[in-house]
């Protein structure tokens, strides 16, 4: 896609998610109002990241919501999202809670953040939006300091027969918009980091975790696949990764 393409479709995306900002904490799992899924969803995150503080990018963080929940645990958190009305909110909600916690506009798929490395890299329901997740997975990855992880949070979606296309068709092809399973999503992140790495190290040491049967983190019962994928990237011989 040309570069005036590539900003029409940012832009189209972008409008979507600003107009959904006002109802979008309205889901359980988006809002974490109800204080059952919000321990819920602190717990899970305590358990993919690491004990100590960490560096944490939330590429695609909407509202806020775990960017918050990271940082009132001790985390250093940057989050990032396309759509600008997304980025205020979280601001809001940050100083709401009178957390530290910075927010960036710009592509989650490439986030703007220059040269900074970080621990972890997490996104949640995200990669079903991009028009290439490979070039995403490469870009986070690239993004990790030695050692780092993904966390991952993703899922296939139950779609209703006669659906329309994400976006009414507008933002163009989008390789995921079901969802993706975790086999395959795996194997993505394990090209990703040998794409990334190149023979400097091995293999990521994946872990999947399921998520659909667990009903307190989505405030009700759900019958798709959900899951998260927590990936440890290797950094130069020697060094061990923090766990």
């Amino acid at each position: 896609m040309d570069e005036r393409g590539m900003d029409e479709r940012a832009r189209t995306v972008a409008a979507h998610w600003d107009l959904t900002v006002a109802a979008f904490d309205d889901e359980p799992d988006h809002g974490l109002r109800d204080p059952a899924v919000r321990r819920a969803w602190a717990g899970r995150l305590a358990g993919w990241l690491p004990g100590d503080a960490s560096d944490v990018l939330d590429a695609g963080c909407g509202t806020g919501t775990l960017s918050v929940l990271l940082a009132e645990d001790g985390h250093r958190v940057t989050g990032v999202d396309l759509a600008p009305g997304m980025v205020a909110a979280a601001e809001a909600k940050a100083a709401r809670a009178g957390v530290p916690a910075a927010f960036l506009t710009g592509d989650a798929a490439d986030p703007p953040t220059g040269g900074r490395r970080f621990d972890v890299v997490l996104a949640r329901h995200l990669l079903w939006t991009l028009p290439d997740p490979h070039a995403a997975l490469r870009a986070w990855t690239a993004r990790l300091r030695p050692g780092g992880r993904l966390v991952l949070v993703e899922g296939r979606w139950e779609q209703p027969a006669g659906a329309p296309p994400p976006y009414g068709g507008a933002a163009g092809p989008l390789p995921w918009q079901d969802g993706v399973g975790a086999p395959e999503l795996a194997d993505a992140v394990r090209a990703a980091a040998a794409s990334v790495l190149g023979g400097r190290a091995g293999g990521p040491e994946i872990r999947v975790e399921p998520l659909d049967g667990d009903p307190a983190l989505w405030g009700r019962p759900v019958t798709d696949e959900r899951y998260a994928l927590t990936a440890l990237i290797p950094g130069p011989p020697g060094r061990t990764s923090r766990r």
